[in-house]
């Protein structure tokens, strides 16, 4: 990949990682003023337990991603983006324009999902 394509890279995956801590921030806000809006029933408080856990999973989802990020950025400044962390071959383009915080190429990928790793 030449430089001018890792710059662009390295910005897109800058402005995905703001984006998704802004989307965490926000979420984790939302999450506090759940069930706060007064005196709530059972059914309340069931539903907001159940919509806490929602924003919860969504934002461990988000800090996934972003440490996924952030392991690509890395990549990037090590040398090696764009190679696969297990057989060290080259990720498809097509995939990296995709997900381009990808660690694997698609048969790898495919392994580690059918057999974990």
């Amino acid at each position: 990949m030449d430089e001018e394509k890792l710059a662009e890279t390295k910005a897109q995956l800058l402005q995905l990682r703001e984006e998704i801590l802004a989307e965490s921030h926000r979420v984790y806000a939302e999450s506090q003023t759940l069930g706060k809006d007064g005196v709530p029933d059972i059914g309340d408080m069931s539903s907001n337990s159940y919509n806490q856990e929602v924003l919860m999973n969504l934002s461990e989802a988000q800090r996934s991603r972003v440490r996924d990020i952030d392991a690509a950025l890395e990549r990037i400044d090590e040398g090696v983006y764009g190679l696969c962390v297990r057989c060290e071959e080259e990720i498809s383009p097509r995939r990296l324009e995709v997900r381009p915080f990808s660690r694997y190429c698609i048969d790898c990928k495919t392994e580690v999902e059918k057999f974990g790793e």
